[in-house]
């Protein structure tokens, strides 16, 4: 339903077409990397595939006004394309009403427990029900192991709603991590944590894997494989070019002369400083060297979409003396180890019991960085760049770099539209294996 997600898969169905026929992708380089405009690019075959892929990407909101409309057009493309022959259904109902800043944020609304949201997962059953696909896989934030809809768990809810749909079908539910018979697995079994899969990110999210009863004898339980090691923030990010930001115009509320306070609280850190990458293998392990060439392409030549947003000049004084405190002892302070000085201008910093103390987060070079979210579109204090040179928050494309987007994926949109969308994402190196796992399932069936 979001226009500049459509947007993006279009052109990257693009990139799609045109690299399986073999034809040039000169067109699509000089557009992402800014050397022509679209106007320029948009001729012969470019434009020949970017027309086909409109019929690959539907901009529609899932719903009881669109069903008809909807169900039309998925019985369409299955008559035109798959016939008879297995088929999967991927996708994940929206998460607001499951993950815990969402219910965060409702706290106390009397309104929260009849939203509508709880239940957007009705139309990915509907489209279970109705076209019986012979696989499902179902993503959802871990949030969802904890919702309640009043006295009912949401997660028990859906999977009881999975496995008796109106129109008989039956899916029997499998996790992607834990090889055990789905009547034996307890809910947590069904949560993967990215970062033991070659993501450089701790990123834990609910995936269901389906397959349809009829045929679950024919298809062997498989699970994803862990990496060797863990896949770290410096690994992603440390080939990318060093960028600083721009002052931003917005005046910090206090008068303070923000470079001598900086000055000063670097001033008192403690000298010794740690060698977090003293094992070699972090960085030369297969993971790594797995992620590096799914991630790299040599026709991008300078990173697209690599320049920071501006920050206020207290920001910029707080960046770097958080980012030299997290070099020095390997973990990411929090904003109340800063001098007074330096503390955020709210009115309740130095009260006992102030939530939200890792508000300023710096990321930690030698170790994955923490979830990316989609609201880094709107505040990027969470994701600091450990660099202290640097002082600011992650740009798109190393946000993109933590979520595994190869450097030739290209977002459409305004800027805020960009991290919005690296955000809401699964980490396409993460759906590349869960992708490998089906595809072997749909070859045991065929045979």
């Amino acid at each position: 339903m979001d226009a500049y997600a459509c947007e993006t898969l279009r052109l990257r169905e693009t990139y799609r077409h045109l690299n399986r026929a073999g034809e040039s992708l000169e067109g699509y380089f000089d557009y992402i990397l800014g050397r022509k405009t679209w106007a320029e690019i948009y001729s012969g075959t470019f434009k020949e595939a970017y027309l086909e892929s409109r019929d690959k990407v539907h901009r529609e909101v899932l719903g009881a006004d669109s069903r008809t409309h909807v169900d039309t057009l998925i019985r369409e493309r299955l008559l035109r394309h798959r016939k008879d022959a297995p088929w999967v259904l991927i996708g994940g109902p929206p998460c607001q009403a499951y993950s815990l800043a969402g219910r965060s944020r409702r706290t106390g609304d009397a309104s929260f427990a009849s939203d509508h949201k709880h239940f957007l997962y009705r139309e990915y059953l509907h489209i279970l029900n109705e076209f019986k696909p012979t696989i499902f896989v179902m993503e959802n934030v871990k949030g969802l192991l904890s919702s309640r809809n009043g006295d009912d768990s949401m997660f028990q809810t859906i999977l009881a709603d999975l496995r008796a749909l109106p129109s008989g079908v039956r899916y029997e539910i499998r996790s992607l991590v834990v090889d055990q018979d789905p009547e034996d697995l307890r809910p947590s079994d069904y949560i993967i944590r990215a970062e033991e899969y070659g993501v450089p990110q701790k990123r834990h999210r609910v995936i269901l894997l389906g397959v349809r009863s009829d045929v679950a004898q024919l298809v062997p339980r498989q699970v994803l494989l862990p990496s060797d090691s863990l896949v770290t923030v410096r690994a992603a990010l440390e080939d990318l070019p060093s960028v600083r930001a721009q002052t931003s115009k917005r005046v910090p509320k206090a008068t303070v002369d923000w470079l001598l306070a900086e000055q000063a609280a670097l001033q008192a850190l403690p000298d010794e400083e740690l060698d977090m990458y003293s094992a070699e293998g972090g960085r030369h392990s297969a993971a790594t060297q797995t992620y590096r060439s799914w991630i790299r392409d040599y026709m991008v030549d300078v990173p697209s979409q690599h320049q920071p947003r501006p920050h206020m000049v207290s920001d910029l004084a707080r960046y770097r003396v958080m980012a030299a405190m997290a070099e020095r002892t390997g973990k990411s302070p929090k904003y109340t180890d800063l001098p007074a000085i330096l503390h955020p201008e709210h009115s309740n910093v130095s009260k006992e019991g102030t939530p939200f103390t890792d508000r300023f987060r710096v990321q930690v070079w030698d170790a994955p960085s923490t979830t990316i979210v989609s609201h880094i579109s709107k505040d990027g204090h969470y994701y600091i760049h450990p660099a202290r040179e640097q002082a600011r928050s992650f740009t798109v494309r190393e946000a993109a770099r933590l979520q595994t987007f190869p450097d030739n994926y290209f977002f459409e949109g305004p800027r805020t539209q960009q991290f919005h969308q690296v955000g809401n994402a699964v980490p396409p190196l993460l759906a590349k294996q869960i992708g490998e796992i089906v595809a072997s399932m749909l070859e045991a069936i065929r045979d």
